[in-house]
């Protein structure tokens, strides 16, 4: 491992389940599913799930904090969890499935209490979190075939993550995102026909589609990161145009078959916004792909003012 990263280690129930909220941040170098907390050593995936290994379920993140901070990895973990859940997590129970925070230093060990007495005035849960924040002990990587599931199972994993009750708490929980009324009069008629009403701009007259700066496009909604400058080229259809997204785990595509044609429609995952279409006339060199997106969808951060904007952890793309 290279000297500047650092490990974190969270527990946050099945494993499948941790790895895409961290997986393609910026700074993530790898995440692994495995198994720690126990004293057996090498356990199996089998064993681990008979609840008698003292081990539970695990993802081990190798990060560099001059790019992504601990403090960061903590507000995604919380996110993705039911903090009040002593038993297991959603439809896993036992307690190979308690969440907990293993930390490796004692500045992980202030940081991550710090953030849980945060959460617990917060207001945001009416019963006790009862998480646990303990010192990290040997971590084992699970069996290949539990690695990146939510990208070799794709589908599997969509319907065990709804099955489950996760998705369904993680929304209703963390993604506060406004009422119908409450965009109308924070968006202008185009944004909000765009995002809300799967309305498209006109080409070449729309504020992003042939953009010289360099920066960050986020969701005009909800702020999620989506796209950047990086990957935007000039496809002569005069909208702006991306070779690929920021964070694939940002967007969702859905079959659009409006209009008399099969096209492959991109939405925001956090605000569920209508962003544009993706198809597969892009630059090969580059993957293939060309992301169509309408402009009243996206607000453009400049480089130079990501760290005023929220945005730090995405100026080294630019450097």
């Amino acid at each position: 491992m290279v000297a500047s990263y650092e490990k974190a280690t969270f527990a946050g129930g099945c494993f499948w389940c941790m790895v895409e909220p961290f997986d393609q941040q910026p700074g993530i170098i790898e995440v692994v599913s495995g198994y720690t907390g126990g004293d057996k050593p090498n356990p199996t995936y089998e064993e681990v799930c008979t609840n008698t290994t003292g081990h539970r379920e695990a993802v081990q993140i190798t990060f560099d904090p001059h790019v992504f901070s601990y403090q960061k990895l903590l507000d995604i973990f919380w996110q993705q969890i039911d903090p009040t859940d002593a038993g297991g997590q959603f439809n896993d129970r036992g307690d190979s499935y308690k969440t907990a925070i293993f930390y490796h230093n004692e500045e992980q060990k202030r940081l991550a209490e710090q953030s849980k007495q945060r959460l617990e005035e917060s207001g945001t849960f009416q019963e006790p979190i009862v998480t646990d924040i303990l010192p990290a002990k040997t971590f084992y990587s699970a069996e290949e075939e539990h690695q990146d599931y939510y990208k070799k199972q794709s589908f599997h994993y969509q319907l065990y993550k709804k099955g489950s009750g996760r998705a369904d708490f993680i929304k209703k929980y963390w993604k506060d995102i406004d009422s119908k009324e409450e965009l109308k009069k924070k968006l202008t008629p185009i944004q909000y026909h765009v995002t809300q009403e799967n309305g498209t701009e006109r080409p070449f007259d729309n504020e992003y589609w042939n953009n010289q700066k360099e920066g960050l496009y986020v969701d005009i909604v909800s702020g999620e990161p989506l796209f950047t400058t990086n990957e935007q080229y000039d496809a002569g259809c005069g909208w702006p145009s991306f070779t690929q997204p920021l964070n694939r785990n940002a967007l969702k595509e859905n079959l659009d078959t409006s209009h008399g044609m099969r096209r492959i429609e991109v939405r925001s995952d956090e605000a569920d916004s209508h962003l544009g279409h993706v198809f597969d006339d892009g630059p090969i060199d580059q993957g293939g792909m060309r992301y169509c997106i309408n402009s009243a969808a996206l607000r453009f951060i400049p480089k130079e003012d990501l760290t005023k904007e929220g945005f730090e952890q995405y100026k080294h793309l630019f450097e």
